[in-house]
């Protein structure tokens, strides 16, 4: 047997009609305000950066010229002489590779445990300062907006040429980039287990022992990760500023116009961070996948 279908009275479905007109209205005009400062602000962009799209149209063609010039000359029948006069540097460019997956692994583990500490203090559900969050908060914010190309040069002048610089930058940038995002993950957990050990009279190094870490550890290790792919590619532009790494032979062959050895360089650095990504994200999967069950 069907439901009797109620119909509402004309004033109360007019009442209603006109309040979705409304807030259909109301989120148009929204809309339009966004998208009027949305290209007010595109245009302050491209004045204050002097965007010139005539001169822009007129010297797009050298973005693919170069690249044409960069590509090697390449014969079947003198396939293995071409390879080899192009790579021909394989050894010193391998261990400059290295170098760099070093660099920024240092980098990343020293950030990621940085981070690791500072994150609990940044979590608003751990700490009743607010005080205390606020500050800590504030200062993962300046170690991950300032870039980490800018902490290179600056050390760069302070220690010298070399690693050292490379990895004490990513290492900041790092423990800001993953405070920030540890303590997001913290402060979204079960509080439960926080509740249980508190009654039980744990103190709050115990809470955070055995009610926080065990929840949230599989996720800050797939964030680490995650930051360790992206900082083998930061690291291979740390040597830009004499950093370390494999990026002061390749802002060399840049500027002294070694086309082939530009190209080698990068195939490298493509390669690597592929298998790199390959590797870490298989990782990342199984962490997950761990945790869901």
């Amino acid at each position: 047997m069907q439901a009797a279908v109620t119909e509402l009275p004309e004033p109360q479905l007019r009442a209603l009609a006109d309040h979705y007109d409304a807030a259909v209205a109301a989120k148009r005009r929204r809309l339009a305000l966004g998208g009027v400062i949305l290209i007010a602000a595109i245009g302050a962009a491209a004045w204050m950066g002097e965007v010139d799209p005539k001169k822009f149209a007129e010297n797009f063609w050298r973005f693919p010229s170069y690249f044409i010039s960069i590509t090697p000359k390449l014969s079947l029948s003198t396939l293995w002489a071409d390879l080899a006069d192009w790579f021909w540097g394989i050894k010193r460019w391998t261990g400059l590779l290295l170098d760099t997956i070093l660099i920024a692994y240092v980098g990343t583990l020293l950030g990621a445990l940085a981070g690791f500490a500072l994150c609990f203090l940044a979590s608003a559900n751990l700490v009743r300062s607010r005080t205390l969050v606020f500050v800590t908060r504030r200062f993962l914010e300046f170690c991950r907006t300032v870039p980490d190309i800018v902490f290179a040069l600056l050390f760069v002048l302070a220690f010298g040429l070399g690693p050292l610089p490379g990895v004490l930058a990513i290492a900041i940038h790092t423990a800001g980039a993953l405070g920030k995002l540890f303590a997001e993950v913290v402060e979204n957990i079960d509080d439960k287990p926080l509740e249980g050990v508190v009654s039980s009279g744990g103190d709050w190094f115990e809470m955070v022992r055995f009610a926080v870490v065990p929840q949230v550890l599989s996720n800050f290790v797939s964030y680490a990760l995650l930051r360790f792919e992206i900082n083998v590619r930061g690291a291979a532009v740390m040597g830009f500023v004499g950093a370390g790494g494999i990026g002061q032979d390749l802002i060399e062959a840049v500027r002294k116009f070694y086309y082939s050895d530009v190209s080698a360089i990068l195939l490298l650095i493509i390669v690597t961070v592929m298998m790199i990504d390959y590797f870490t994200e298989g990782v990342r999967r199984r962490l997950i996948g761990q945790e869901r069950r």
